[in-house]
């Protein structure tokens, strides 16, 4: 047989292989997220109300058309992307709308009892912030076309970061809630600048990190066993301490500037691998939180009631110490969807969502929420992992990062690990600027998941015809 003849033969005899896409697989995990929603919302409205309101129903069927409007995006733009990441996002958000709604139920329940005007519901307003957060994740989806071309907006981007943090220190816009500047008002709309901004510096980090990790991994002596980086090398660490510090006391936003801070410190250590940035993070910290202690009355406020809630619990201590009873009256299994009080507990449809869920739904479904988050980030990471770029890897590894910084210090706070920070639970809580700000993480995750899982363009091979093989 002729070489030609051979090769023809082979081609035939081999199947073409196509890498599966999984979307199916998403699919159905979107249909038991939505399972589990539903059945969340309709054991609020059963528990509380001895019946299904129709609210409720439309509720799940606007929940519904935004996920599937989300899927049918993903399945037609970012087919490889990651089929786990969109279905635990929805799951999330999901049992946070159930939530909100159980305590406008309770909030209505209240106000019928003492004769006052019935409050308006909060629900419909985190269904308006889901379908913009939903738009804008399609929005990010068709936009960014290729994770790379963000890197040649570093510097744009640290200048849109900075302005955004900048933006509620401004007169007539710029609003102090709860002792913390944090909001801006305008047109009767109110928003958090600071979510946006955790983007669009992450994007600075790993872009800036990309081009000088070389130089920042470069050593010149050894302290107790450890490399330490160049003087001059230092300087980007001092500029995010400062930075952090300057939120801390212009905008007096402790979550925020512990945010910032750890995920500049823990990007440096992914880009380096040097130790030496962990020891010089942790120090600058352990500086910075000693100085805000005696500088500022309310990180001392905070440390204190950290410390000892029930000496002050009518007052400073209320909060975490209800929130710290309904954990201990939820138990291991809860008291079950509606059959609680986390209304007892000051702003349980934000800072404290987590007490609300860990009263009506006990530890094991704390822990099963925080497994859903693990997962969210273990993905985000193994995206990074794949990635076939630095800055790829950066930016992934910071998104992800991102949402295990804000779990960890809102979860912290809850349970009294640390003090209090106030930044909002994500895909949880109540509120626009983190449920949108998040959105559009996902959206830049799944973006860069779909390249790093896209197969190789496959190159057909030209078989030359051989010559004739002599006759025996």
């Amino acid at each position: 047989m002729s070489t030609a003849g051979a090769v023809e033969s082979t081609s035939r005899a081999l199947p073409e292989y196509r890498q599966p896409t999984r979307r199916n697989t998403e699919l159905v995990l979107l249909i038991a997220a939505l399972f589990v929603g539903g059945f969340a919302l309709v054991s609020v409205d059963l528990a509380i109300l001895s019946q299904v309101q129709p609210a409720t129903i439309v509720t799940l069927v606007v929940m519904s058309a935004l996920l599937l409007i989300a899927h049918i995006m993903v399945r037609l733009t970012i087919p490889y992307a990651d089929p786990v990441m969109l279905p635990v996002v929805a799951a999330l958000n999901l049992l946070g709308v159930a939530m909100i709604h159980r305590l406008d139920l309770a909030e209505q329940l209240r106000a019928e009892r003492v004769g006052s005007a019935t409050p308006t519901p909060d629900l419909p307003s985190q269904l308006t912030w889901t379908g913009l957060g939903v738009a804008l994740f399609v929005a990010v989806v068709l936009v960014v076309r290729d994770h790379r071309r963000l890197a040649r907006f570093t510097y744009t981007a640290l200048f849109i970061g900075l302005l955004l943090l900048i933006l509620p220190l401004l007169p007539v816009i710029g609003t102090t809630v709860n002792g913390a500047t944090l909001w801006v008002r305008a047109a009767g709309f109110s928003f958090q600048p600071a979510e946006l901004a955790k983007i669009a510096l992450t994007i600075f980090f790993a872009g800036y990190l990309v081009v000088t990790r070389d130089s920042l991994a470069l050593v010149r002596s050894k302290f107790l066993g450890l490399e330490f980086p160049r003087g001059r090398d230092l300087g980007p660490l001092i500029v995010a301490w400062l930075i952090s510090l300057g939120v801390l006391v212009f905008e007096r936003d402790l979550g925020t500037s512990l945010l910032f801070f750890g995920l500049f410190v823990s990007m440096l250590y992914v880009a380096t691998q040097r130790r030496s940035w962990l020891v010089l993070g942790t120090f600058l910290f352990v500086v910075g939180a000693t100085l805000s202690y005696f500088a500022f009355g309310h990180v001392r406020v905070r440390v204190q009631v950290w410390i000892d809630p029930f000496a002050d619990s009518a007052d400073s201590g209320y909060q975490i110490v209800q929130s710290l009873f309904g954990l201990a009256n939820g138990g291991l299994l809860g008291a079950g969807l509606g059959q609680g009080y986390p209304q007892l507990v000051p702003f349980a449809k934000t800072d404290f969502i987590m007490a609300a869920f860990g009263e009506e739904l006990g530890l094991a479904g704390v822990m099963a929420m925080l497994m859903l988050y693990a997962i969210l980030i273990e993905r985000g990471m193994r995206t990074g992992i794949a990635c076939r770029d630095a800055f790829g890897t950066l930016l992934a590894t910071g998104l992800s990062l991102v949402l295990a910084l804000q779990v960890f210090v809102v979860i912290g706070g809850v349970t009294r690990l640390i003090p209090l920070t106030g930044l909002t639970t994500p895909f949880l809580s109540y509120g626009g600027s983190s449920l949108v700000a998040n959105w559009m993480v996902l959206a830049l995750l799944m973006r860069m998941s779909h390249a790093s899982r896209s197969p190789d363009p496959v190159l057909t091979p030209v078989v030359r015809p051989a010559s004739v093989e002599p006759a025996v």
